[in-house]
C-alpha cells in the first residue's frame, strides 16, 4: 500500500507541475495576443499625456517634472540628438537601446517598444524592466528635440501585489502537497484495509466485517466484498456439509454390503438367508449407482448452463410418456391417476425437463399410499405454461418446505432411506427448472398430499 500512496501522492504532485506548466504557457499566450497590445496602448497614452501636459506648460522645469513623476511609479530615459541623455526615476535593468530607434523617435515618431519586445514561450515582456521595453515619444524642450523613453516601474507600483503573489502561490503549492499526503492516506486508509481482509478470506476466515461508512466507489467497494465473504462462508459451509452428505451416503450402503459380504462367507448360511442378503446388497448397490448418477448429473448442470439444447416439444406428450414408464409402480399401489393434459408446447431442453417428471411423479407415487389420487394438470396463459404435479400423499410439514431443495435435504430421513431416497431428485428439479428461467412453488399438508406448480416459459 505504500506503493499505492507514494503513487497517488507522486501523481497528484506531477499533475499540478503539469497543470501550472500548462497554465502559464496559456497564460502566457493570452497576454502576448490580449493584454500586450493593450499594455502597449495604454503606456503610450501615459506617454502623450505626460509630453502634452509639458508642452503646454513650458515654463516648469522639466527634469525636476520627470524626476517628480518618476517617483510616483514611472522610468524615464531622455536622450538627444547629440547621444547626451539622462535617466529619472528608478533605473533600468538593461541600458542598452539602437541609436536607430533613438534617432527613429527624433525625427517625430513613436516607438513602440513593449509591443516589438521579443515573443517566446517563456517570456513575459511585461516584468521585463529593459530600456527596449519602453515606449518612446518625440519632446521638443527650448527648440530642441529629445527622444523620451518611458515605462511603469512595476517593482513601485505592484511590488507589495509580486509579493503576495508569490506567497500566495508558493503557501498554496505547500498546502497543496499537505493536504495531498494527508487525503491520499485518508483514500488508501480503507484499501489497506480491504487488503488485510483479502489475505483474512485466502486463510479461509470468512467472518469478516468492514465497518465503512463511505458512499463512495470504496464503500460499495467495502460493502460488496463483505457481501462476498458472507457468500463464500456460506458456499464453503454448504461444501463441508455435501461432502459430509455424500461420505454418508456412500458409506452406509458401503457398510451394509461390506457386513452382508462377510456373512455370505458362512457356510452354514442357509439358502434362503443368503437369497435374502444377496438382495440387500444388490439394492444398496442400486442406491449407490442412483447416487452416483444423481451427482454426475448436478456436477453437470453446476458446471455449464449453457448445456441446453432447446427445442420445442409438447410437454403433456412428455408426461403421458412418464406415466407409461411408471405404469407399473402406480398400478401396483392402486393408485388412481387423474390427468388434463392438452396439448401445450414449450421451448427448453427435452431431455433434462423429462427427468423434472420423472422425479417429481416418482416421488409422488413414493409416498403416496395406497388407494391415493396423483392428478396432473398442464395449461398455458401469458405465455407461460404451468405444470401441476398434486398427490395425495403424507405431505411435508410446513417447517421443511423451505429446504426441501437443498442437496441432501430429507424430511423424514428413516423413510426416505428406506425408499432409497438419496436427497438429491428436487434439488435437480429445481436447478434444471431454474436452468430455463422458470420457477416452482410447492403447497403441502401433512397428511394431507403436496402440490407442485412449475411454472416454464413457451419462447
Amino acid at each position: 500500500m505504500r506503493t499505492l500512496y507514494l503513487r497517488i501522492c507522486a501523481t497528484t504532485v506531477l499533475v499540478m507541475i503539469i497543470s501550472s506548466f500548462i497554465a502559464f504557457i496559456a497564460a502566457n499566450t493570452y497576454y502576448q495576443y490580449n493584454l500586450k497590445p493593450y499594455n502597449n496602448n495604454k503606456v503610450t497614452h501615459m506617454a502623450e499625456q505626460i509630453k502634452a501636459f509639458y508642452e503646454d506648460n513650458p515654463e516648469i522645469d522639466l527634469y525636476a517634472y520627470l524626476e517628480n513623476i518618476g517617483k510616483l511609479g514611472y522610468q524615464f530615459y531622455l536622450v538627444n540628438n547629440q547621444e547626451e541623455g539622462a535617466f529619472y526615476g528608478p533605473g533600468f535593468r538593461d541600458k542598452n537601446i539602437d541609436q536607430d530607434t533613438i534617432t527613429h523617435v527624433l525625427k517625430g515618431n513613436v516607438y513602440h517598444g513593449i509591443i516589438q519586445f521579443p515573443t517566446g514561450l517563456f517570456i513575459t515582456g511585461f516584468f521585463d524592466n529593459t530600456l527596449k521595453n519602453t515606449i518612446g515619444v518625440p519632446l521638443e524642450v527650448n527648440g530642441k528635440t529629445y527622444a523620451m523613453f518611458i515605462r511603469p516601474n512595476l517593482e513601485i507600483q505592484f511590488g507589495e501585489m509580486r509579493i503576495f503573489f508569490a506567497l500566495l502561490i508558493l503557501l498554496s503549492i505547500i498546502l497543496s502537497i499537505i493536504f495531498v499526503l494527508i487525503s491520499t492516506r485518508y483514500v488508501v486508509k480503507p484499501i489497506v484495509k480491504l487488503t488485510e481482509a483479502t489475505k483474512m478470506l485466502a486463510r479461509g476466515k470468512y467472518n469478516i466485517k468492514l465497518d465503512f461508512r463511505r458512499r463512495d466507489e470504496i464503500g460499495t467497494l467495502a460493502s460488496h466484498f463483505s457481501v462476498m465473504a458472507k457468500s463464500i462462508g456460506q458456499l464453503e459451509e454448504m461444501r463441508q456439509e455435501f461432502v459430509s452428505n455424500v461420505s454418508h451416503e456412500i458409506q452406509s450402503p458401503l457398510a451394509s454390503i461390506q457386513g452382508f459380504s462377510h456373512t455370505l462367507l458362512s457356510k452354514d448360511l442357509p439358502e434362503e438367508q443368503r437369497r435374502e442378503y444377496l438382495l440387500i446388497i444388490e439394492d444398496e448397490s442400486r442406491r449407490m449407482s442412483q447416487l452416483s448418477k444423481q451427482l454426475l448429473t448436478l456436477a453437470s448442470l453446476d458446471k455449464e448452463e449453457a448445456i441446453l439444447e432447446t427445442t420445442a416439444f409438447d410437454v403433456s406428450s412428455q408426461i403421458r410418456q412418464v406415466l407409461f414408464m411408471t405404469e407399473w409402480n402406480w398400478r401396483e399401489k392402486e393408485i388412481a391417476i387423474k390427468m388434463e393434459l392438452p396439448e401445450t408446447y414449450v421451448k427448453g431442453d427435452s431431455k433434462l425437463l423429462y427427468q423434472v417428471w420423472v422425479n417429481l411423479i416418482t416421488n409422488s407415487i413414493k409416498f403416496t399410499e395406497e388407494g391415493g389420487t396423483i392428478s396432473l394438470h398442464v395449461w398455458q396463459e401469458n405465455k407461460t405454461c404451468t405444470v401441476e404435479i398434486q398427490d395425495t400423499g403424507i405431505g411435508i410439514a410446513e417447517s421443511d418446505l423451505p429446504h426441501i431443495f437443498q442437496r441432501f435435504y430429507r424430511s423424514d430421513k428413516s423413510r426416505n432411506r428406506k425408499e432409497g431416497s438419496s436427497g438429491l431428485g428436487l434439488a435437480i428439479v429445481d436447478k434444471i427448472v431454474e436452468m430455463h428461467q422458470g420457477h416452482i412453488e410447492v403447497t403441502s399438508d401433512l397428511g394431507q398430499g403436496t402440490t407442485f406448480r412449475i411454472h416454464l416459459p413457451t419462447e
